[in-house]
């Protein structure tokens, strides 16, 4: 009898994991779909689209939506997906992150911000396999000159670190900006990619082979902006 309850409860777990992976799968799929969407509406739109000469000089982008629900409940959900430009100068396949406490364009009551952050070295993404990336404390944040803004685009502004792009109206460029956090979330990639790789592998390797259809629109889509 022990034997059939030991052996249910491995079965359940079993089922558990596998429906939770299938749930963790589908996550990473909408929330790289998610962003996608959110960088070609930015630069679709002349008064928020990124100059090309900045995307050309871009290291990595880091592409965040985020949602406070009210006062009291806080940031309901924060999350976002980084690709780096390799040393090939190919762009990398597209890792899942968390991202909390963004204050830009958070109000009082339910709101919505979206925010690419453009890193304009090799460095600075490199210190997400801490684990916790803080913009604007661990490294120099301001905000980036748009195309309407072309004569901004100048050697100082594009050599701070991260440039930040927001759905915020009055954001002018070279403001200094520090826009909360953002953190690894490896369960999630494990879920979706093959073999078990956290953030640096996958960011940085050649271990995904082939890489999978849902996420090749968005690395074609970064290529064409950052050949």
């Amino acid at each position: 009898m022990k034997k059939i309850l030991s052996l249910l409860i491995v079965l359940a777990t079993a089922v558990s994991l596998q429906a939770d992976s299938k749930k963790d799968r589908e996550r990473f799929v909408t929330r790289v779909e998610t962003c996608e969407a959110i960088l070609r509406e930015f630069q679709a739109d002349p008064a928020r689209a990124i100059p090309a000469n900045v995307l050309q000089g871009a290291k990595a982008l880091v592409i965040t939506n985020q949602i406070r629900g009210g006062l009291i409940l806080g940031l309901q959900e924060g999350y976002g997906t980084i690709l780096v430009k390799k040393s090939n100068g190919t762009w990398s396949i597209p890792v899942v992150v968390g991202a909390g406490e963004a204050s830009l364009g958070l109000q009082l009551g339910g709101s919505r911000i979206e925010t690419i952050y453009v890193i304009m070295n090799e460095n600075t993404p490199r210190q997400l396999f801490e684990g916790r990336f803080n913009i604007g404390v661990d490294a120099a944040a301001v905000a980036g000159p748009r195309v309407a803004d072309a004569e901004k685009s100048n050697r100082e502004l594009l050599s701070v670190p991260v440039l930040v792009y927001s759905n915020q109206k009055g954001l002018f460029a070279g403001a200094t900006v520090k826009s909360g956090y953002i953190t690894r979330s490896d369960s999630i990639n494990r879920a979706f990619y093959p073999g078990d790789y956290d953030l640096p592998e996958l960011l940085y390797g050649n271990f995904v082979n082939p890489v999978p259809a849902e996420v090749q629109p968005l690395i074609n889509y970064v290529a064409k902006l950052s050949p």
